[in-house]
């Protein structure tokens, strides 16, 4: 791999209108329909669930995950090929040429955006693959290691979405699962297989967002409801008063804003 020195005119030219985003929030919610928001003829759903029911309708082509290894072919697809990567590994210069021959009916000409629903699933899949491979059973005893899966697990994920992240040319969006976190009430983390995946995260995508409830009145502003708000809404910063995953690196989203992600990317690509 070759370094060279980018302007600041090429590094505005190759960031222009691209940005990954982190979604999430509780079951019911609607996550799946945040995608109607989006150009249907730019964007790519890729179903780690079977859950397309509320989008039916949906015009945008859509591919479906059973299995890690098959969503890693797919990111490998989406994310191309890393230059610091050997010919053999999954993002390598052989294996993509391997993909795209297994491949050759997938179609990505003219899709700029990535919707996957969801990591929550997508982490599930990691886990159960991870668990047969040979660094989740003990070299001694040859028993299963639990430890040894979430360790190859978080490493597989992590890199997985950090290949996303420098997609050339393309918008990614993941959503997945929010939950409240069990030994601190009133805290909200991501519900992903493995700690370590939810903490690195926020690392690697520009946005984190929570989606929930809100309520809103004069006298107290917006207030986190979950459950019974009136009000479906994006909380895009952090900190926040309902200590609430979020991050803006754009610095130019409210705390609270209106659940549109077609609007919210224009606003935060807004020169």
């Amino acid at each position: 791999m070759t370094l060279r020195v980018v302007t600041a005119a090429e590094r505005l030219a190759e960031a222009e209108g691209k940005v990954s985003i982190a979604v999430f929030g509780p079951y019911g919610i609607g996550k799946t329909s945040l995608v109607l928001g989006l150009d249907a003829d730019s964007t790519l759903f890729v179903d780690c669930e079977a859950g397309m029911l509320p989008i039916r309708d949906w015009s945008g082509r859509s591919i479906s995950i059973r299995s890690f290894p098959d969503l890693m072919d797919i990111v490998a697809l989406i994310g191309g090929v890393d230059p610091a990567a050997s010919d053999n590994d999954p993002f390598g210069t052989a294996h993509s040429k391997h993909v795209r021959s297994i491949y050759p009916d997938i179609d990505l000409s003219g899709i700029t955006t990535v919707f996957f629903d969801s990591i929550s699933e997508a982490s599930r899949l990691c886990l159960v693959w991870s668990q047969t491979q040979p660094q989740a059973f003990s070299e001694r005893t040859g028993k299963p290691d639990m430890r040894g899966a979430y360790g190859l697990m978080a490493r597989e994920m992590t890199r997985a979405l950090r290949h996303l992240q420098h997609a050339p040319a393309h918008t990614v969006v993941f959503v997945g699962g929010l939950q409240s976190v069990p030994d601190a009430p009133g805290r909200w983390e991501p519900q992903l297989e493995g700690a370590k995946v939810g903490r690195e995260l926020p690392f690697i995508t520009d946005q984190v967002i929570a989606f929930d409830l809100f309520d809103w009145s004069k006298e107290t502003g917006w207030q986190h409801a979950p459950g019974n708000g009136e009000h479906r809404s994006f909380c895009c910063r952090s900190p926040n008063p309902w200590s609430l995953p979020a991050k803006d690196r754009s610095g130019r989203l409210d705390v609270i804003e209106e659940p549109h992600l077609g609007r919210l990317i224009a606003k935060i690509n807004a020169q």
